[in-house]
């Protein structure tokens, strides 16, 4: 069981850039796939970044690629998003998700462990 944490949320202008962290308990940290999510209100949850368990394969939604980074540190037991030229529309609940495989998923229903969520809100 691996628990997870979300922070680094907060309320930025349009153009700014945020850094979320997640967190996560327990000693088999570099055996899971890590993602991240986000929830508008409204809107249905969508995937934004996935990354392999080395840190070395990611995966990103079109509408966030180019300008958002996944990484890890699993000596940390900690997955990072780093969020730069940040638009209102990526307004959200941002969502750590956690999955025990060796394949970068991008289903939010794949997953099995889930953080609380950390808020994000751009300001045109």
């Amino acid at each position: 069981q691996v628990q997870l944490v979300e922070s680094g949320g907060g309320l930025v202008q349009a153009g700014g850039s945020l850094r979320l962290s997640c967190a996560a308990s327990g000693r088999t940290f570099g055996n899971y796939v890590m993602g991240w999510f986000r929830q508008a209100p409204g809107k249905e949850r969508e995937f934004v970044a996935a990354i392999n368990r080395s840190g070395a394969g990611t995966r990103y939604a079109d509408s966030v690629k180019g300008r958002f980074t996944i990484s890890r540190e699993n000596a940390k037991n900690t997955v990072y998003l780093q969020m730069n030229r940040l638009k209102p529309e990526d307004t959200a609940v941002y969502y750590c998700a956690a999955k025990y495989t060796m394949v970068v998923l991008a289903t939010a229903s794949q997953y099995d462990h889930w953080g609380q969520g950390t808020q994000v809100t751009v300001s045109s």
